[in-house]
């Protein structure tokens, strides 16, 4: 983990503490179970990158109180029942070195502890008090679920181009990193007008982290626990690749094209797709891009006097652009 990230964990130290309070009685139950299966889970807390980003949005509009932590602790439920959700359906075996829920109970306990982490974010939703914030859940949820629907519809034409990429990952991604920012606005009643702006702001975050992650596909890397190729092998073409297949100049491009409509690629094709997106300026052009949102973000917050919670938006940026995990 970047010593950036860790250090602004560490400055929201009694925040995030209170946070993760909140989570664990939320989440305790009268069921064995359960009890035994989330605590083994919460042991692994991953970056803890949207609570962050939701106590940094309120502190930005005046101060970490009781609807920030409870925002927080929802938006964290339900970034963890999407994860456990998307162990199930990817079959995975691993998530950051640990067991999946589905790989040592089954997928069915699995989707259940996630659906029990939603209702659990429910309840901390309820217990802001704010109607505002509930909407901005349920539009967020709606948003996500639609992203990846959208995805595996695409996924399955094998049509797919940069603008409806970037649409989709703004669903599915980007989203969850808006809610934040609505989320800690709305905490502290801060004008829509302003909302709005770091809403812009986040939803820059959220599609630069996707984009970022989403480079981790052309890599072998066993701390991420995903194979090379994963993407590809599910149909989804991502950045790196649909810049690639934009090369009509390179003598490989029909042949590559015609790779990607294949119906079952082979690993072999997996393979050669990945180095072709490499050889082409894939990754080169993905990091051009996550540049170019770095500094529209930058844009969003120049108006702003810098102080020490500005400079934290500025490095979580950084962070999400220069991670390796």
């Amino acid at each position: 983990m970047s010593n950036t990230l860790a250090h602004i964990q560490e400055q929201l130290r009694p925040e995030l503490d209170a946070m993760n309070a909140i989570i664990t009685a939320t989440l305790t139950s009268n069921s064995e179970l359960t009890n035994s299966i989330v605590t083994s889970y919460l042991k692994s807390k991953g970056k803890l990158l949207r609570p962050i980003v939701t106590l940094l949005s309120a502190k930005f509009f005046g101060g970490v109180n009781q609807k920030a932590l409870q925002g927080a602790a929802a938006l964290e439920m339900l970034h963890n029942a999407s994860l456990i959700h998307d162990d199930v359906i990817d079959e995975a075996q691993e998530r950051r070195g640990i067991p999946t829920i589905n790989s040592v109970w089954s997928n069915h306990v699995a989707v259940l502890v996630g659906d029990f982490f939603v209702t659990g974010a429910l309840r901390c939703g309820v217990a802001t008090g704010d109607g505002r914030i509930l909407s901005a859940l349920a539009d967020m949820g709606r948003d996500l679920s639609l992203g990846e629907i959208d995805q595996v519809d695409i996924a399955r034409n094998h049509n797919i181009d940069e603008g409806t990429y970037m649409d989709i990952i703004r669903a599915k991604t980007a989203s969850l990193f808006e809610c934040c920012a609505v989320v800690g606005g709305y905490a502290n009643d801060a004008p829509q007008t302003a909302i709005d702006e770091l809403r812009r702001f986040a939803r820059l975050l959220g599609i630069c982290f996707q984009i970022k992650d989403d480079t981790f596909d052309y890599y072998h890397d066993p701390i991420i626990g995903k194979p090379t190729g994963n993407d590809l092998r599910e149909g989804k073409v991502t950045l790196p690749l649909i810049y690639a297949l934009r090369r009509d100049d390179l003598p490989e491009h029909d042949e590559m094209l015609a790779l990607v409509n294949k119906e079952s690629p082979t690993g072999e094709d997996i393979d050669r797709l990945i180095d072709f997106a490499k050889r082409a300026g894939g990754i080169d052009y993905a990091y051009e891009v996550m540049q170019r949102l770095r500094d529209e973000a930058n844009d969003v917050l120049s108006p702003y006097s810098p102080d020490e919670t500005v400079d934290q938006l500025r490095e979580i940026f950084d962070y999400v652009i220069e991670r390796r995990l």
